[in-house]
């Protein structure tokens, strides 16, 4: 009984969320040797981690395994997968710092902005511009980490490439939601 209540919980989409969230510091302790394996390795830990991120919404909305505890820690893992692997980027000095304070502050901004939408009983689904930008933080952030090149190819430079557009829509994707706020809330 025991074993089928563990296998049940293994195969819950919120498990895969948790998984995201402990991929983490393997990542960060990958990147404290910043060398060609190393690097690679952790690009395949973060694009790993990326991919539950799409399966857990995925796999919550087939089986009907919807949460409240889900929503919560859905988005959350996003933004410290993402926020940890930036930062220690940043003080690899691989990407400016400047460009990380935009992206994680706009991602605090948005997760306080959204509670408090969802304190109000209104929807606090990410937008179409907010998954967009995911997207390009991670096609970004996977050429980032690995950050040398390997066949030649300059990875450090599509990383970059997509790092401009993901702060192009990390910026306006959070002004949308500010700007959705305030007509909330105005009327």
């Amino acid at each position: 009984m025991a074993q089928g209540r563990i296998q049940d919980i293994l195969k819950h989409p919120n498990t895969l969320t948790l998984y995201r969230m402990a991929a983490i510091p393997g990542i960060i302790v990958l990147l404290l040797f910043p060398n060609k394996y190393c690097t690679f390795l952790a690009a395949l830990v973060f694009s790993a981690a990326a991919i539950t991120d799409y399966l857990d919404g995925y796999l919550a909305r087939k089986w009907n395994l919807e949460s409240n505890i889900g929503k919560f820690m859905d988005p959350l893992a996003d933004k410290l997968l993402v926020s940890c692997s930036l930062i220690m980027m940043t003080s690899l000095d691989w990407i400016p710092a400047w460009i990380v304070c935009i992206i994680v502050g706009r991602e605090l901004a948005v997760t306080g902005l959204r509670g408090i939408i969802s304190e109000h009983g209104q929807d606090v689904a990410a937008s179409n511009l907010g998954k967009y930008k995911t997207g390009f933080q991670i096609a970004a952030i996977i050429p980032l980490l690995m950050h040398y090149q390997y066949f030649g190819i300059n990875f450090h430079a599509i990383g970059m490439f997509f790092l401009w557009g993901a702060l192009v829509l990390t910026v306006w994707s959070g002004a949308d939601y500010f700007i959705h706020f305030w007509r909330l809330f105005k009327e």
